[in-house]
């Protein structure tokens, strides 16, 4: 029998009489089953967050710090737990999601030292006539219920970074896990609850996108937080006005490996940045600009590389590649692919689909204009293609629509600084793929890749807002 996974409002375990059946993209079993939130349950999470608000304002830094330190210990205790709960529910091959787990870890420890770190600053008024004696204190205050709309890629480490900064400044906020993956973040729940964290603080509630519309449109949300697709998330902007709103909405990530390069390493770390987790992250390697001097040899090692990936079940500790979320996913990839294809691009290896497992697939002779390269693929899919100037790579990593990171393999500071400055994206990675990323740092783009920062220190200012208080001596 499926195990059933009650949803969290107001510290309390809940069923409804609308069950949600998640399944396990490798094998399609019943992965486990929850529950949707109605209108009742919703209204119950909005009131409950708005009492605890009350009670987490006032809360203590050390409390708050010495609680999210609590949930780092039952992140650990549970770890594997975890892990296998993420494989299961979203494919993802058991090695990523153990590192995805201890990601979370340091998430929530960076959280707990953030929590205490709440600092004020002193401005003196006296700047002109008239403001003798006169100074100012600021402080950051935690602005009130944080709505966090998460999506199925990282269903612990994306919550995480939705949850814990909303702790550490206290806010209380409301998690709707992805449909396809909200085991996980039940999971985080029931580790936060028993950390002692007020009822009401975090509530995680599945429901319909109907009912987190009509929760976006509540005065109760004073913040809102979401990762996910670019069409939906401009339009949670328009519907967020005057309230303060982060956005994380993917990308197209490009690569420039220039020829001086260290070649192997850059092929080395090209693979694990485009096929890691079938290609579903939002900083996957997209597309790779290569040197033509060195793009022959560059795609040599490539294609051995590639080609020694492994298939297979994802709880098996030596699997590489697993399945896509859904067979509709592998379905849309392989329409994009044989898109390209008829408008020219040629398949250097991969290209097939069987089921909802999509083979490593490398294209050249592609155009930005091919959806392959222009949108996010969001799939096991990269193109690869010489240049023959440094400015001419950076303008062809800028020709898309998104701007998150980008990678550049080089040795020369000055094309490093060139990089830095003219690429139009959040974040410049040298000499590693821009699929990485350290849980402290500011992390977000520009054009269609979204609005804000996340990271902990960052994600806290986007969920404080700042008063002034202003002194006469």
């Amino acid at each position: 029998m499926e195990k059933k996974h009650p949803i969290l409002i107001n510290g309390k375990w809940l069923a409804t009489q609308a069950e949600l059946r998640v399944v396990n993209p490798y094998d399609k079993s019943i992965a486990g089953i929850t529950y949707v939130a109605g209108e009742n349950e919703i209204e119950e999470a909005l009131a409950s967050s708005s009492a605890a608000f009350e009670v987490l304002k006032s809360l203590p830094a050390y409390k708050k710090s010495e609680i999210i330190l609590k949930v780092v210990e039952g992140l650990k205790a549970r770890g594997e737990e975890l892990a296998r709960t993420i494989t299961i529910e979203s494919g993802k091959p058991i090695k990523d999601a153990r590192g995805e787990v201890k990601r979370a870890q340091v998430t929530f420890q960076l959280a707990a030292e953030e929590a205490k770190r709440l600092e004020g600053t002193v401005m003196p008024l006296d700047i002109a006539p008239g403001s003798e004696g006169r100074f100012a204190i600021i402080r950051r205050f935690p602005v009130g219920t944080v709505l966090g709309i998460t999506p199925f890629n990282f269903p612990l480490n994306l919550v995480a970074h939705k949850v814990a900064p909303a702790m550490a400044c206290g806010n209380p906020i409301i998690v709707k896990p992805a449909p396809k993956t909200p085991l996980t973040a039940l999971l985080l729940g029931e580790i936060i609850t028993e950390a002692g964290w007020p009822a009401g603080g975090v509530n995680v509630i599945p429901c319909t996108n109907e009912d987190t519309q009509k929760m976006l449109e509540d005065e109760r949300i004073k913040n809102i937080t979401f990762t996910g697709s670019a069409k939906v998330g401009w339009m949670m902007k328009k519907l967020a006005g005057p309230r303060k709103i982060t956005l994380e909405l993917g990308g197209n990530a490009g690569v420039i490996v220039h020829d001086d390069a260290d070649i192997e390493f850059a092929a080395k770390r090209c693979t694990v940045g485009a096929f890691s987790y079938a290609g579903q992250i939002c900083i996957s390697v997209q597309r790779i600009f290569v040197k033509e001097s060195i793009f022959e040899k560059f795609k040599d090692m490539y294609l051995e590389n590639c080609g020694r990936l492994k298939f297979g079940d994802p709880l098996d500790e030596f699997t590489e590649i697993g399945p896509m979320i859904e067979e509709a996913a592998a379905e849309r990839t392989e329409a994009w692919v044989k898109e390209a294809v008829a408008d020219g691009a040629q398949i250097l290896s991969g290209g097939k689909r069987k089921g909802n497992y999509f083979e490593p697939t490398i294209l050249t002779n592609t155009k930005p204009s091919m959806r392959v390269c222009g949108e996010e693929v969001f799939a096991p899919v990269v193109s690869l293609e010489p240049y023959s100037d440094f400015e001419e790579a950076v303008r062809e990593v800028n020709s898309g629509l998104y701007g998150l990171q980008a990678g550049v393999f080089t040795r020369d500071m000055g094309r490093i600084l060139h990089a830095y400055e003219k690429l139009d994206v959040g974040g410049v990675i040298v000499n590693d793929i821009p699929t990485y990323r350290v849980d402290n740092m500011p992390y977000g783009g520009i054009k269609m890749s979204g609005f804000g920062r996340e990271g902990i220190r960052y994600a806290v200012e986007e969920m404080t807002e700042i008063k002034l208080l202003a002194l006469k001596v």
